[in-house]
């Protein structure tokens, strides 16, 4: 028994052709707008490319510019389908076609489906991305007059500055590495004899942070030297001053960033694949409507249209039945070919 059976005349195939005619072209332009998110999401990763440990984020914007791509172009020619049913004689040319046609449909929309799963996955791996990224990029701080170096105190500053954040975790990370460079620094200064020697590596650390992480709406001028120290400034308690300088680290501010983009572009996509669903479903109702005419020759004659010729189970049971006959055949060739070796030799 055929799953989901409907009845049709003329006046509903015509109908449906053209409702599905229609449902296509809204594919195409999701496709442009899928190819367009993905291109938006890879420029916004290159602005960044600099902070990021690896190439493979730029993994996810390819593959939705790609399935962008392919959505537009597999729309395109569905909806020249739909138009040409409309007229019985051109949809005879497409008869032979429509058969692969709907496989390859099905196996798109799994793609288009993990792809939406993938864009809500990609939050874990972009956070160690971005952790290591990071952390080189601020040791990379103070190398102003380095080749291939000397924009990351550009870059790293912007971004501070844009997403409100500092440091890598958090401001104190900027305690950690030195980020000013030997060439500013006054060697014959007893300080900074001291803050070399006092350290294993040599660096001159400190206390205090880029004045990218001061906050302007901060009520008194920015502290961004000697910090944690009370007393080097009047009525100053850095536990309490909230507004001084940016609290949040800049990895949980990329991520969320990023992570809120890609969760919008993964909803995007998840809505897309429900259009494919039901356009997919509904040029199968049109290839079985035009192919169980009743009188081929009559197009006003009445047809019946389905989505599956038997029920789920029995469709199934069909296809394991059909992959057991080729794996007996390929084993039957397979042992004809070690007989046919042996009596050679």
């Amino acid at each position: 028994m055929a799953l989901m059976k409907v009845k049709f005349d003329l006046k509903k195939r015509v109908k449906l052709a053209q409702m599905l005619w229609l449902m296509y072209w809204f594919s195409v332009m999701a496709g442009v707008l899928v190819f367009s998110m993905g291109m938006f999401f890879k420029i916004e990763l290159r602005k960044r490319s600099e902070l990021m440990d690896n190439n493979e984020s730029h993994f996810m914007p390819n593959l939705l510019i790609g399935v962008g791509l392919l959505t537009c172009g597999i729309n395109a020619f569905g909806g020249k389908i739909c138009y040409d049913s409309l007229d019985t004689s051109k949809f005879a040319k497409w008869k032979s076609m429509l058969k692969p046609f709907l496989i390859c449909c099905l196996i798109f929309n799994v793609l288009l489906f993990v792809t939406g799963l993938l864009c809500f996955a990609m939050r874990i791996p972009l956070q160690f991305t971005l952790a290591e990224g990071l952390k080189n990029g601020m040791k990379y701080y103070k190398d102003t007059d380095t080749p291939g170096r000397c924009y990351m105190k550009r870059t790293l500053d912007l971004m501070q500055m844009e997403f409100r954040c500092c440091g890598n975790n958090d401001y104190k990370d900027w305690f950690e590495i030195q980020w000013i460079s030997n060439r500013y620094l006054d060697f014959s200064s007893k300080e900074v004899k001291d803050r070399i020697s006092s350290n294993v590596d040599g660096r001159y650390l400190l206390d205090g942070v880029p004045f990218s992480c001061c906050n302007p709406s901060s009520p008194r001028p920015c502290i961004q030297h000697q910090m944690t120290n009370n007393s080097a400034h009047y009525s100053y308690d850095h536990y309490t001053e909230e507004l001084n300088i940016w609290k949040r680290g800049c990895r949980d501010a990329l991520v969320s960033y990023y992570g809120g983009l890609m969760g919008t572009i993964g909803i995007l996509v998840l809505l897309v694949t429900v259009l494919e669903v039901l356009v997919m479903v509904g040029l199968q109702y049109v290839n079985t409507a035009f192919s169980s005419l009743a009188n081929p020759e009559d197009p006003e004659s009445e047809s019946e249209g389905w989505i599956l010729e038997k029920t789920v189970k029995e469709t199934f049971t069909d296809i394991m039945a059909k992959m057991r006959a080729m794996g007996k055949t390929n084993q039957v060739e397979e042992g004809a070919e070690e007989q046919g070796a042996a009596s050679a030799s």
